[in-house]
């Protein structure tokens, strides 16, 4: 049963994620200004938070005016667009799961050769897609129902959901294609509404007459009420006219006596109405019909019901009716159910809805796609139309068979979101489609057409911050280019937002691009690092392992915390040596202050009365920490000096010969390094100097008398 639309509020949005082709009327938006008066010497526009608009309207300054005034201009959905941009952005992120699941379906070899067809696993990926679009049939269903009450107040639909209903019906459900007529009349019941802002429709008829019905008390005498009737009858709607029938004044209880005769007929003709064969599985609990899956149990009902209908229209009794309209009314319905084509063409106001009746009463034995397009020309012939409604482009491309038609219409009207999805309903209907779409195609760059349209979806998903991360779900689909695009679009993410890099990173690891992930940490660090974000840079270039800036960052570290490893130089490098974590490996060049670290810490626990191990152990890491390649040069006089307790060491040598000289050695290479180019001499005043040269001559002197 139809419904009466009500007015839908608006989304308010802060984005804009469709794309349209169509030419649109610019809109004018008003700038409030508060400072600066036009006209405007220079003006400057950017784009603000969302779908805002940053006006800088800047001018001279003088002391009356200081120089101009920012206004922020914020562009809505005031255009009267059908479907809002917060609800573009639910239906694109609502439709990447069945796609996905689709697409996954589709690679696995099991798909084809389990319990189900794959037009079932596309019945089941478009029935998710249609559940985002809206419920055509929602209404709100009153406490106490009005008896005049005709249509229930429905939210309005949208022309896209029409449109993928109409996709579906053609092309994925495989069940319904034995009785496609009776399912384009529950589409033109749930979508007639569509139509009505360009032409006159049954609906709009409907919809005018039910607001006069309140005011009328004896409907059987207002020439409308039985137009109204016969038209909704034309197309299918037998509920709303068995309950426009019992409205009829001779069922009041005060006219049963004298209008016996005549509330006899009406009952008579709203119970055939009531009995109408329908071919199709079941019906929907309000609507009315009798159903037969069978064409034989069908076609022998239909003429059992026809007999019936010929049957009462030659009876004497009209003959004895005496109230006119009522006798001209029912023969009109009569002459419907009949099938008179006249009478058809009287009663319905679009070519769709002519194109429902002829096959409820002249061609109801249709099945499949029998010459419907042919009664679909002749029926535009019968009821041209001045203003084309876009469906009307879809439907007649669908019902020509011609898939050039149908991508076109669906791109034009309906945009890349639609020829998108509608491509999977397509290929799984139509053998012809199919090798149309997956042909490559020298001029598009040997891509095939199915994947030109998922890549520019792709590409306005990745146009918009709050859309990008859904993009590389189509991209991974496209075997030619996809993989390539993904790479340029992880690559053009900040990564100075830590949730949109830690979104890049997962992409990069479910779809194995783990080389453009460790790009990506690389690029990380280094951001941070230009940025004053040490230890963030440091982590990254962990993540990324990555040696050669890890060391470069080591060195320029060294040099700023200066040429003297004191306590409060010491301090500022804490934070970034617990960034080192366990994996010495990744750590680089920053891999002598991990080390450095557990030096200080034993040196420290050297004191007065310290036990022999304990002290051996402190001499043990001062001979790793001289003997890693890591620890700069720069930093060995002054680790050897800090070392002089251990050097000076009372009761016995802790530095054998061999680790004494590689003290020396250092030393040595210290000294022939002051000749080369570029050499970083270390602040180091000549007394302390003596002291290290004497304590390791001393300390090797006692080692070799210890030995």
């Amino acid at each position: 049963m139809p419904g009466m639309t009500s007015d839908s509020g608006e989304f308010n949005s802060l984005s804009i994620v469709p794309h349209s082709v169509e030419t649109q009327t610019p809109r004018v938006y008003p700038l409030r200004t508060r400072r600066v008066a036009a006209p405007f010497p220079r003006l400057s526009i950017t784009w603000a938070r969302g779908n805002t608009l940053r006006v800088s309207l800047l001018q001279p300054g003088s002391e009356q005016n200081p120089g101009g005034e920012v206004v922020e201009v914020k562009l809505s959905n005031a255009d009267g667009a059908e479907i809002a941009d917060a609800q573009w952005r639910r239906i694109a992120y609502g439709s990447v799961h069945p796609y996905a699941l689709l697409q996954s379906r589709k690679n696995s070899v099991d798909a084809y050769h389990g319990d189900k067809d794959w037009w079932e696993h596309v019945m089941e990926y478009s029935k998710e897609i249609n559940s985002l679009l809206g419920d055509s049939k929602s209404s709100v269903t009153p406490t106490i129902e009005d008896p005049k009450t005709v249509l229930n107040i429905v939210e309005e639909p949208t022309s896209l959901k029409a449109a993928w209903e109409l996709m579906e019906l053609f092309y994925a459900d495989k069940q319904s294609w034995t009785w496609i007529p009776e399912r384009l009349l529950d589409w033109l019941a749930d979508f007639d509404c569509l139509f009505s802002a360009t032409q006159s429709t049954v609906h709009a008829r409907l919809v005018v007459f039910q607001k006069e019905l309140v005011t009328i008390q004896t409907v059987e005498n207002v020439p409308d009420y039985w137009e109204v009737i016969s038209s909704a009858l034309a197309v299918g709607w037998l509920d709303v006219v068995v309950k426009l029938l019992r409205l009829h004044g001779s069922y009041q209880l005060d006219q049963l006596g004298s209008r016996e005769l005549e509330n006899g007929l009406v009952e008579a003709v709203a119970v055939l109405i009531s009995q109408m064969p329908r071919l199709r599985p079941d019906l929907p609990e309000e609507n009315l019909g009798e159903c037969y899956n069978t064409k034989p149990e069908f076609m022998k009902a239909w003429e059992k019901w026809r007999a019936q209908i010929t049957k009462l229209d030659c009876s004497s009794y009209w003959l004895q009716c005496d109230h006119q309209q009522t006798r001209v009314g029912l023969k009109n319905m009569l002459q419907i159910m009949l099938g008179n084509a006249n009478t058809l063409s009287n009663v319905t106001y679009h070519w769709i809805e002519l194109y429902i009746s002829h096959f409820l009463y002249i061609r109801p034995f249709t099945t499949g796609l029998e010459s419907m397009f042919t009664l679909a020309q002749k029926c535009m012939h019968l009821k041209p139309i001045s203003n084309h409604h876009k469906l009307m482009g879809l439907l007649v491309g669908i019902l020509e068979e011609n898939t050039e038609v149908i991508l076109a219409e669906c791109s034009r009207s309906f945009g890349p979101w639609m020829i998108t999805h509608a491509i999977e309903l397509l290929t799984a209907g139509s053998t012809q489609a199919e090798i149309l779409l997956h042909d490559e195609q020298s001029k598009l760059g040997g891509i095939c057409i199915e994947e030109l349209h998922r890549l520019i979806y792709a590409q306005i998903l990745s146009s918009h911050a709050l859309t990008w991360n859904i993009a590389p779900i189509y991209l991974t689909s496209c075997s030619k280019q996809g993989l390539g695009l993904l790479e340029n679009l992880l690559y053009k993410q900040p990564v100075h937002h830590h949730q949109v890099l830690l979104k890049s990173i997962e992409i990069c690891r479910l779809n194995g691009l783990d080389y453009v992930g460790h790009d990506i940490m690389k690029i990380a660090g280094v951001h941070y690092w230009k940025h004053g974000k040490k230890g963030s840079a440091v982590f990254w270039l962990q993540q990324a392992q990555d040696e050669v800036r890890l060391n470069r960052i080591a060195k320029h570290l060294f040099d700023f915390v200066g040429k003297s490893v004191s306590d409060e130089s010491f301090k500022q490098w804490e934070g970034m040596i617990e960034l080192l974590g366990t994996e010495s490996k990744t750590a680089g060049g920053l891999e002598f202050l991990k080390k450095y670290r557990d030096f200080r810490r034993s040196l420290q626990q050297v004191q007065e009365g310290t036990t022999i191990d304990e002290a051996r152990k402190a001499a043990e890491a001062l001979v790793s920490l001289m003997r890693n390649p890591s620890t700069p040069q720069q930093f060995w006089l002054h680790i050897i000096h800090d070392s002089l307790k251990l050097l000076n060491w009372k009761e016995c040598p802790l530095l054998n010969v061999s680790q004494t000289n590689l003290l020396l050695n250092k030393l040595q290479e210290l000294s022939f390094a002051r000749l080369l180019p570029g050499f970083v001499d270390a602040d180091f005043p000549p007394e302390a100097l003596k002291c290290v040269r004497l304590a390791l001559a001393t300390n090797l002197g006692r080692s070799i008398l210890d030995e």
